[in-house]
């Protein structure tokens, strides 16, 4: 191996399933081999008939798509306000000045802190979950949008002030084409985050989602049908987050070449 190396696609995706079958051999050893009470940490095979038995008699398919709905609908409430400020900020100076210090304090806010209050004014309904995971994902994307536009390259700026572009041409034909590939990174980034949020709203208040489940697990110390949920998780995030790799290897194709 040398620093920053590329490999080849095959040996990439071998070595991450190759990840996941030590950790699975591993869980497995610990659970079987009864190095860990199974009371406290469901096997493998627990976890698979527990998550079956969600699936078949307690409809989890609603609860997963419950969540995922939270989950999108925050996420892109965040982004359709997130993004234009942060291209406001990376932009114009006097904004940044005006935004700057508030979005670098409000960024530092947990989300969870604010469940008791958003219970108390938007209720326990859908709102409330949204509302997490808007303020969760609103203000990261907002800094990190303006720190990608903030760095367009000066040449190209002046380069296109030299042909006669106008303030808002050099937004909309440079600023925003530059950086556009680094914001779509920046929602893929922010959207995994985006399902801590939803999972901590779902523990205060809630009737239905992943999170409604797995706290309803935690008091019946149903480990496997924990694991299950965590794992579900994983897998939507994993299978996301790999859509949105292949949108942004699609839109900017010219900045992985």
């Amino acid at each position: 191996m040398k620093p920053l190396q590329p490999i080849s696609s095959k040996l990439r995706i071998s070595l991450g399933i190759l990840f996941f079958v030590v950790f699975f051999a591993g869980w497995s050893f610990a659970t079987f081999g009864g190095f860990v009470s199974r009371t406290f940490l469901a096997d493998p095979i627990t976890m698979l008939k527990d998550g079956w038995w969600l699936l078949s008699e307690r409809h989890f398919l609603g609860d997963i798509g419950i969540t995922v709905w939270r989950v999108v609908g925050g996420f892109v409430l965040a982004s359709l306000i997130a993004v234009p400020v942060g291209i406001a900020m990376g932009a114009y100076k006097p904004v940044e000045a005006l935004l700057e210090p508030f979005v670098s304090f409000a960024r530092y806010l947990p989300a969870s802190a604010f469940v008791p209050l958003l219970i108390l004014w938007a209720g326990i309904g859908e709102m409330q979950k949204l509302l997490v995971i808007f303020i969760g994902a609103v203000f990261q994307i907002i800094l990190m949008v303006a720190v990608y536009v903030a760095n367009t390259r000066r040449d190209l700026v002046e380069a296109a002030y030299t042909l006669g572009a106008s303030d808002t041409g050099i937004v909309r034909r440079v600023l925003l084409p530059a950086s556009a590939p680094d914001i779509a990174e920046t929602l893929r980034l922010v959207l995994g985050w985006a399902w801590t949020y939803v999972i901590v709203a779902e523990l205060i208040g809630a009737s239905s989602g992943i999170g409604y489940m797995i706290i309803n697990s935690q008091a019946l110390m149903a480990t496997g049908q924990i694991i299950f949920g965590i794992i579900v998780i994983g897998v939507i995030g994993l299978i996301s987050d790999l859509a949105f790799k292949f949108a942004n290897r699609f839109l900017f194709a010219w900045r992985f070449a």
